[in-house]
């Protein structure tokens, strides 16, 4: 069965099953690889895209769900997403796998709220898990692309 997909802005043709996972169908079908595969239980964060503007978890949403819906990954923000800046200036990357799902985590709240608080940070990236533990630098990052007053890494706050 053939599913038309918009991705990214542009529109597959797409013919998995309609109860594959839309992370298998980027990842396998369409070589879109910035969006990793962690738990897939939709546990860990590291699969999350947006689906019009919502982040959701790929490894659990089939491709039969996004019918009319624009999907957004990684990919997607383009590579100079103010969020990669200050992902960097933060030292936030250690081992780098889930960076794609926090970044597209950390995008969908910035849209949704351009100027959060440590309580609507907590709450957005609750779910996205970072082995390195570097979850604070993730809220300086944040801060900093929403314009508040952010240490960087290493400064006392």
């Amino acid at each position: 069965m053939t599913t038309s997909l918009n991705i990214n802005g542009k529109s597959y043709d797409v013919t998995a099953d309609p109860e594959t996972p839309l992370l298998w169908v980027l990842r396998d079908e369409l070589l879109l690889t910035g969006t990793k595969y962690g738990c897939g239980i939709a546990q860990c964060g590291a699969c999350t895209v947006h689906v019009d503007g919502v982040a959701v978890r790929s490894c659990q949403t089939p491709v039969s769900a996004l019918a009319g819906g624009k999907v957004t990954t990684i990919e997607g923000l383009g590579g100079t997403h103010p969020l990669q800046t200050a992902w960097v200036k933060h030292d936030v990357p250690q081992c780098g796998y889930c960076q794609s799902g926090q970044i597209m985590s950390a995008a969908a709240l910035l849209a949704a709220k351009p100027a959060p608080t440590d309580d609507d940070i907590d709450s957005a990236m609750t779910g996205n898990i970072c082995r390195c533990g570097t979850y604070q630098r993730i809220r300086a990052a944040i801060k900093d692309v929403a314009g508040a007053k952010a240490p960087v890494h290493g400064d006392v706050a």
